[in-house]
């Protein structure tokens, strides 16, 4: 644990102060300007045609832009309501229409307080939506053998859609053979090699793109960032997202570098990059000398540091030091708040998707 928090603090004791807009389209960025003077200004990178300050949770938009710096704040948990919202409507129309409810497995193996956190989320996520949840808890001996026997069972059943096992699995599993058992038409976790090799083949379409690398590519579209022709770079070559990250940016024509801990000078070839999905696990690795000015930063990272002032006695930051990143990027995700909300949406989003492809529902 003493390696984890290790880290350069780059934190400001100075509030922020985050104004919320609709309907953003690139523009040269400006100085701060005080918020009765900003309608239909330039700020922070993008023309505003109207300005809406609000603290209404129904009418949150796509993004948001802090007047403190020049970074458009990327707003990841309203986009992640945004979707949800659409989900719930997607999932009630086909409940009407034909009767079907999505389904979503879960199988949990163990007792590490991560992952029962995690596992209690995507339940309460699924049923904000209407998606059925399916709950499995082996205890920590458990063997291969039952674990796949579970799988087995929820691979066969009509009214599941959508299987998760949640990882990291016990070390005397085979972490492989148990995600392969999976059947690919219900790997909402986009993890089974068939789908990874169709995602890394054109012309192929994988059945199921991984979610915290799909989330990542989903903030972007939704805040209208062009990746066509860009300079990319994803630090962390994980196959759960540095790996299929890097994919999906090739698949939407960006130029794609990957760093990783072999990188000879992995600051240089960062500092290029028009586009960043960092994902490597080092809090605040990425310094603002890492990044060309005007910047995309999509950060993955979720890293425990110390914090006295806090009271749970640490606070969470990213792999990007976000103070010296809001004052060179142009857009750039918070911590927490950016990808993590994405993930779990991008999860019910692939279990409605499986279930309407298997009821051949439009």
């Amino acid at each position: 644990m003493a390696s984890s928090m290790a880290f350069a603090d780059c934190s400001t004791s100075a509030p922020t102060r985050t104004f919320l807009f609709s309907r953003l389209r690139p523009c040269r960025g400006l100085p701060s300007i005080p918020p009765h003077l900003l309608r239909g200004l330039p700020v922070a990178g993008f023309r505003l045609p109207s300005l809406r300050i609000t603290n209404s949770p129904s009418s949150f938009p796509k993004a948001a832009i802090s007047t403190e710096a020049s970074a458009m704040v990327i707003d990841g948990k309203s986009i992640a309501k945004e979707i949800r919202h659409e989900i719930t409507t997607e999932i009630s129309r086909m409940k009407d229409e034909i009767g079907v409810i999505p389904g979503l497995a879960v199988i949990l193996v163990g007792d590490r307080k991560d992952s029962t956190t995690y596992v209690r989320n995507k339940k309460k996520a699924c049923e904000s939506v209407g998606i059925k949840s399916y709950e499995v808890c082996l205890p920590e001996d458990s063997t291969e053998e039952e674990v796949l026997k579970f799988i087995s069972g929820f691979n066969d059943d009509p009214e599941v859609h959508g299987i998760l096992v949640q990882l990291p699995l016990p070390s005397h599993m085979n972490e492989q053979n148990i995600l392969n058992a999976v059947s690919i038409e219900k790997d909402v976790d986009g993890f089974h090699p068939l789908n990874i090799g169709r995602l890394a083949m054109r012309g192929r379409e994988p059945l199921f793109v991984p979610c915290t690398p799909k989330g990542c590519i989903e903030l972007l579209h939704r805040c209208n960032i062009d990746i066509k022709g860009k300079q990319a770079v994803v630090i962390g070559r994980s196959n759960i997202v540095g790996m299929p990250a890097a994919l999906l940016l090739l698949r939407e024509d960006a130029t794609v570098s990957i760093v990783h801990s072999r990188t000879k000078n992995p600051e240089e070839i960062t500092s290029q990059a028009d586009i960043i999905i960092a994902a490597v696990g080092q809090p605040n690795m990425v310094r603002g000398s890492w990044i060309k000015p005007g910047a995309v930063i999509i950060d993955v990272g979720i890293n425990p540091v110390e914090d006295a002032t806090s009271p749970r006695g640490y606070r969470l930051v990213g792999d990007v030091c976000y103070e010296e990143a809001c004052k060179i990027a142009s857009a750039v995700t918070p911590v927490p708040g950016g990808v993590g909300p994405m993930t779990i949406a991008m999860l019910l989003s692939n279990t409605l998707s499986s279930a309407k492809r298997m009821h051949n529902f439009q």
